[in-house]
């Protein structure tokens, strides 16, 4: 049998195939699609295109983009504004949108941030801590961790820096007056999710869903965005509660 006469070498085809994804490029969150199903979409592409031996079927999708529109399947870049310190260990980062442009979240989406720590690629989601409605802006609670690997990438943000998200996934469905009452069960950045939610009821005057919030901090000092709760427990169907690991002599109880 002859063998089969490409019109280009093995190699050069080899080059163009995809890079199957590490273990630490996933988030773990349950996206869709997921570093695996575009690896598997690219994969596919590829196979064809080799299989034809015709590199225009090699549709293969840029891994960036700089016009600051989120993607589910392409990371986006986006600039911080401002970092904010919260606490020891964590911050408030606010990432530019051009224009009065939103980011285009629903109820409890996140995005996955990418980063490069010694050459490995990790990627991780968090859910931003604006109304989705915000024009011109997004800003994510990070919480950063002395051994964690994104953390490490995290620590070193300053104003200015571009960094790169993709999304938006999951969502928490919901209508005005859907329910009679939410009960937020929180502990510490785990209230990000909560806060849009939190806010996009206040917002709407016709909506008439009462809202408790228990937040689980580990001091006074710990509670998260104290500023906003504050602002949002003065609307009359808010009632937030906390729960504190730790008690210390100087704490302020005046919410």
């Amino acid at each position: 049998m002859r063998p089969l006469v490409m019109s280009e070498s093995e190699d050069d085809w080899l080059s163009l195939m995809p890079t199957e994804p590490l273990e630490s490029q996933c988030c773990g969150s349950g996206c869709k699609p997921c570093v695996y199903d575009v690896y598997q979409k690219e994969l596919a592409q590829w196979e064809e295109a080799k299989a034809k031996k015709d590199r225009s079927l090699l549709t293969k999708q840029k891994e960036e983009s700089s016009n600051s529109e989120l993607k589910p399947d392409t990371f986006t870049a986006f600039k911080i504004s401002s970092v904010e310190q919260l606490t020891e260990d964590t911050c408030q980062y606010k990432f530019e949108l051009p224009g009065n442009s939103s980011l285009g979240l629903s109820l409890g989406q996140h995005i996955v941030l990418r980063g490069m720590v010694n050459g490995l690629e990790v990627q991780r989601a968090y859910t931003p801590v604006s109304p989705v409605n915000a024009e011109g802006y997004f800003e994510v609670l990070i919480k950063c961790y002395e051994a964690g690997l994104m953390s490490q990438y995290i620590k070193s943000w300053i104003q200015g820096d571009t960094v790169f998200w993709r999304g938006p996934f999951g969502g928490f469905p919901y209508s005005p007056n859907q329910y009679g009452e939410l009960l937020m069960l929180a502990s510490g950045t785990g209230i990000a999710p909560m806060l849009p939610i939190l806010q996009y009821i206040t917002e709407n005057e016709d909506d008439e869903t009462f809202i408790t919030l228990v937040g689980c901090f580990r001091t006074f000092e710990n509670i998260y965005l104290k500023p906003l709760l504050q602002d949002q427990s003065r609307y009359w169907n808010v009632r937030t509660c906390y729960v504190l690991s730790q008690l210390t002599p100087d704490s302020s109880w005046a919410l």
